[in-house]
């Protein structure tokens, strides 16, 4: 199935993935500038009505030169601003909308009423299939060693799962921070890479000093797989662990139906610091015009090793 229209004015097969209290209005146009969809969690945007500010700003200075933005919802039943952030959503026709933790129907149809497109991400591939059925557009398929909430399924055997019987959307999210990694994504199987922790260590990354340089200064040795934070299973940096007195080897485990933030000692997201496995690409804290172009080149490199035609566009790779 080709690619929604949309879609063809990436200059990179990437988007940058929504980092709670990290993405903001200054992230994602620098993302959509450089030529890849860049969004931000709904939920970033406090109090309510700075929402409204952000959309503005991104819809006002966002043009069709520029990539496509994405606003991710959260649609798990404890969000209690779902619907008005949705609202605003659809009275500024975001052209994506990335919905997480659960599928709602009635969240779909709204972002369709307008045209624009749902992703919805999923850890596997009974996920999966209950997104689609309930009207998501395509899937982010979250493997091992994705970020933040991430699943335990192999990048290979989730594509492989997804792509036996649905020909739409897909983008992989799982340890990809190198353009090599982005077209191994496409190789699988996908239609973008997924990055976002890589995307923490930019300048414009509303992210403390000490998060960034620890992710520069880490490997996939120092992440650590735990539901403590929030209830439900992710990814963290060791040693922002080990700052809030925690032992990353024996971390108690949480109740997954509470969705609780850990332990009471720590604010779970200020301090305690998501990642992904490949951080290890992560050299050094930069603009993020100039991580885009990084993995533009490494892509670009990666193609003339395999042989592959230059000289068309890079989405119809």
């Amino acid at each position: 199935m080709p690619l929604p229209p949309i879609f063809q004015r990436l200059r990179l097969p990437v988007i940058g993935s929504p980092l709670f209290i990290v993405s903001n209005p200054d992230l994602v146009i620098a993302q959509c500038r450089a030529g890849i969809i860049g969004s931000f969690p709904a939920l970033n945007a406090r109090p309510e009505p700075v929402l409204e500010e952000w959309l503005k700003r991104l819809t006002g200075e966002l043009g069709e030169a520029d990539a496509p933005f994405a606003v991710n919802q959260i649609v798990h039943r404890s969000n209690d601003r779902l619907m008005h952030d949705v609202d605003l959503c659809v009275k500024y026709k975001v052209p994506v909308v990335i919905t997480s933790l659960g599928a709602r129907e009635e969240v779909n149809e709204a972002i369709h009423s307008y045209g624009g497109i749902v992703l919805h991400d999923i850890i596997n591939d009974t996920f999966a299939r209950k997104a689609i059925a309930k009207g998501a557009d395509g899937l982010i398929a979250v493997a091992a060693g994705a970020g933040g909430h991430a699943g335990t399924t192999s990048p290979f055997a989730l594509i492989q799962e997804i792509r036996a019987w649905f020909d739409g959307p897909v983008a992989l999210s799982g340890a990809i921070a190198t353009g090599n990694a982005v077209l191994a994504a496409q190789a699988m199987g996908a239609d973008f890479a997924y990055i976002g922790s890589a995307f923490i260590a930019t300048e414009e990354a509303n992210a403390a000093p000490e998060y960034k340089q620890m992710l520069v200064d880490s490997a996939a040795r120092d992440i650590v797989y735990t539901n403590l934070i929030t209830g439900v299973q992710g990814n963290y940096l060791r040693g922002s662990l080990e700052r809030a007195g925690l032992d990353p080897e024996n971390l108690p485990p949480s109740d997954p139906t509470k969705m609780n933030f850990g332990s009471g000692r720590t604010k779970a997201w200020k301090d305690i610091w998501g990642s992904g496995q490949g951080i290890g690409a992560v050299k050094a804290v930069v603009p993020a015009a100039e991580l885009v172009a990084r993995l533009g080149r490494e892509y670009q490199q990666a193609r003339t090793r395999l042989g592959l035609a230059q000289d068309r566009p890079i989405m119809a790779a």
